[in-house]
């Protein structure tokens, strides 16, 4: 695709432009781009846009997994009587590393000067948190509870959400890390987070497919990718 016809087209690149992104951060697209240093800046752009696209979306997915799940676990911990938050874990149910992310995430809301309650402790969990409470170590303890999150998936299977999941916290990181995304399966990805959305309601797939730039970023790509 010509420069000239190319709406993401860059500006005029020189080594020093390229250096400044660092020079291995830049020899994946060059190399993409048979070298071209012109086509590798607007790959590069183009790397950034749907990056801009899928935190979006994901940002929604993130927010909406991180209140399901966390309602799912605060009524267990009410309907078996226990004292406090769920957080607290008075049972012992969770693993050391989610002791320790809660811990993190209390001391980060202090840090601020507020109170850490359970709300304000819940927003400073990420999405790895959320991601692990899914795994293979809580089948039989938290699963059973949690699986009534996703009222409209197709089964109760615990992988049936975990592997979606899994896929999307390790893109997650890609993106937080502003790594190169062209080359991933893309329209994979974005089928995992319909998907899950789906899997917890209907009309929130809806309001969130209305307002996502991801498909209309995608088709303007200005090489081809290895991945569809």
């Amino acid at each position: 695709m010509s420069s000239a016809h190319n709406p993401y087209a860059a500006d005029p690149p020189d080594s020093a432009l390229l250096s400044l992104f660092g020079a291995p951060r830049m020899q994946g697209y060059l190399d993409a781009c048979g070298g071209d240093p012109v086509a590798a800046l607007d790959l590069y752009r183009w790397n950034a846009r749907i990056s801009g696209a899928f935190w979006e979306t994901l940002g929604h997915l993130e927010v909406v997994l991180r209140n399901v799940l966390s309602g799912r676990l605060a009524a267990r911990h009410a309907a078996a009587g226990r004292a406090g938050s769920w957080l607290d874990d008075t049972a012992g149910e969770l693993d050391g590393r989610a002791r320790r992310d809660i811990a993190t995430a209390r001391q980060r809301v202090r840090a601020k000067g507020k109170v850490a309650d359970e709300g304000q402790t819940l927003t400073e969990l990420g999405f790895g948190f959320w991601r692990f409470l899914l795994a293979k170590r809580y089948a039989t303890t938290l699963w059973p509870d949690l699986a009534g999150g996703f009222p409209a998936a197709p089964d109760r299977a615990r992988t049936t959400v975990e592997h979606p999941v899994t896929r999307l916290h390790e893109f997650r990181n890609r993106l937080a890390h502003h790594e190169r995304v062209w080359n991933q399966p893309l329209k994979a990805r974005h089928h995992d987070v319909v998907t899950l959305l789906g899997y917890i309601d209907d009309d929130l797939v809806d309001w969130v497919t209305a307002g996502c730039r991801i498909s209309t970023v995608l088709a303007t790509c200005p090489i081809e990718r290895p991945h569809p």
